[in-house]
């Protein structure tokens, strides 16, 4: 989703009030409010199928996943993920503690997602895993902390599985794009059907 600067500069707790009335969502970054615009249908079928393949396998599970409506807190700084998962007992609107950060890109997006909130996101200690799903292309880049503090990145395709490990949980790519038809879906599976 494109963010669509709000006002000027306000504090953090006005801000947090005012999500508690806001008809939109807003993300919250040095003090400046920034409205998230609406998303194309690809993204929120992406968000949606990840969200609830997630949710499938960790029922019954101490982690949760939480939809684009879960804020996470990181100083002062608050985004609205894709999806998240978080493996705490959190209370409220907003969570300091996830595991796993899913962000669908989009042409506004990308720039924004792959540097200053990857950045910010690899600062908080529980996350284990970042993954960035492409909506235009089969592309799916996955981030995963290593020894160290360090991070390592991993891309995936169409015919891939992915491993989240910090919840034992494999996918593959063709079920996360399963009903997305941009050109690389449409290709694969023109490719299965001969």
């Amino acid at each position: 989703m494109a963010l669509v600067k709000a006002q000027d500069t306000i504090s953090e707790q006005e801000y947090l009030d005012g999500e508690l009335i806001s008809d939109i969502k807003h993300e919250y970054i040095d003090g400046q409010v920034y409205a998230m615009a609406g998303a194309h249908r690809h993204h929120v079928l992406l968000a949606d199928t990840m969200s609830r393949k997630l949710g499938n396998h960790l029922e019954k599970k101490p982690c949760q996943p939480y939809s684009s409506d879960m804020k996470v807190k990181i100083g002062k700084n608050y985004f609205y993920p894709d999806v998240l998962v978080d493996c705490t007992d959190f209370e409220g609107y907003f969570t300091e503690t996830p595991t796993i950060i899913v962000e669908v890109l989009s042409n506004s997006t990308r720039q924004h997602d792959k540097t200053f909130k990857r950045d910010l996101y690899f600062s908080i200690p529980s996350l284990q895993e970042y993954v960035l799903i492409e909506q235009d292309i089969a592309e799916i880049e996955v981030w995963r902390r290593a020894d160290n503090n360090i991070w390592l990145q991993t891309a995936y395709y169409l015919g891939d599985e992915i491993h989240f490990a910090s919840i034992d949980f494999t996918i593959a790519v063709e079920d996360i794009y399963q009903r997305v038809k941009n050109a690389d879906m449409q290709t694969w599976l023109e490719k299965k059907q001969v």
